[in-house]
């Protein structure tokens, strides 16, 4: 018999919006990097999305989606929020402005919603994988589905 999955607040807010979702978990395999993640998971890196959090000399915050393959253009990612530019928060403060750590970030469920923008290659798939909302967990749901939890807007986001 398999173990049972560990539930994170993010299946949990997904589940209790009727959201189907797919729960993937590598906790055992000890990898970090994106890039493992999707490797050790078996899935196309393309479609695997890391969630990064940024802040512009406005004050405001913007929550960032690219594939974890990628590089964030920082110049892109300003002019798809109307900023002049954004820099990314230092690691220290991201647990307490989101809830989450370093490495298991989620665009869903953070403490206060920020504005979203998820690279345009999403649109490619039917679903894409991002984090749980901790290390060693993925959800896989569709983007339209992610929309029903948070509004964002798409945009090429990455280096080239």
């Amino acid at each position: 018999m398999a173990a049972k999955l560990e539930k994170t607040n993010v299946m949990r807010v997904l589940d209790q919006r009727g959201i189907a979702y797919t729960p993937l978990d590598y906790s055992k395999t000890g990898v970090v990097s994106g890039v493992d993640v999707a490797r050790v998971l078996g899935l196309d890196p393309d479609a695997v999305f890391k969630t990064l959090v940024t802040a512009a000399p406005s004050g405001a915050h913007y929550v960032f989606m690219i594939p974890v393959e990628r590089e964030l253009d920082l110049r892109k990612a300003a002019r798809a929020v109307g900023e002049k530019n954004v820099s990314m928060i230092r690691q220290k403060e991201l647990l307490p402005l989101t809830g989450y750590v370093h490495g298991g970030c989620s665009p869903i469920g953070m403490k206060k919603p920020f504005p979203t923008v998820i690279d345009e290659t999403a649109e490619l798939y039917d679903a894409i994988t991002f984090s749980a909302g901790r290390i060693g967990y993925q959800v896989e749901l569709s983007p339209e589905d992610l929309r029903q939890l948070i509004p964002f807007t798409y945009a090429d986001l990455c280096e080239e």
